[in-house]
């Protein structure tokens, strides 16, 4: 592979190669690691000085800390927990109580505005008012359709799913803090 300036990458011709680099810096070739070139070290961390004029140590990857790992298996199982419990579930049926059937009528309605409009085109053309017919009326009452749905699932989440919901994702938080040592 080459380089913009047409030198191939890690062939050991010029002074920018990265294996006199990583010989400077006294990295023996058995530490080598292929490094994404677009990747910037210093928004990782890595390379700072460490206030005492030295890089600082490289991050340690996360899994190889101790109780990492029983930690993460607590913290999945309070959210299995949570998910299990009866105040989740309430607010998953009252959820599907009006998305459900929200959706099935909305389908239907707008199903039949097609099916209308294709098989019926002499309903469809029928003449209200002046120049508006039953079709653009129905293709008007699709997009009131579409907004006074948006407007009853917001105000059904606000009513009768929010605070419960809320309530249940303080606890969840809580139930997490406690099992990660108090560390969020």
């Amino acid at each position: 592979m080459q380089s913009s300036n047409g030198r191939l990458f890690g062939a050991g011709d010029g002074p920018g190669s990265s294996a006199d680099n990583q010989e400077e810096q006294g990295v023996t070739s058995g530490d080598v690691r292929h490094e994404d070139p677009w990747h910037d070290t210093l928004t990782a961390g890595w390379g700072e000085a460490d206030g005492t004029g030295m890089p600082a140590p490289a991050v340690p990857h996360p899994r190889a800390e101790g109780g990492r790992e029983t930690a993460e298996a607590r913290t999945r199982d309070v959210y299995l927990a949570v998910q299990r419990s009866e105040a989740f579930q309430e607010v998953r049926s009252r959820y599907r109580r009006f998305v459900v059937p929200g959706v099935a009528a909305f389908l239907c309605w707008y199903v039949g505005y097609v099916v209308t409009a294709t098989a019926a085109p002499g309903l469809m053309a029928r003449p209200v008012i002046g120049a508006v017919n039953v079709g653009m009326l129905a293709g008007l009452g699709q997009f009131l359709s579409t907004f006074l749905l948006t407007w009853a699932y917001a105000r059904h989440a606000r009513l009768r799913r929010d605070r419960a919901a809320l309530d249940l994702r303080w606890d969840t938080q809580e139930l997490t803090r406690g099992v990660q040592g108090g560390t969020s």
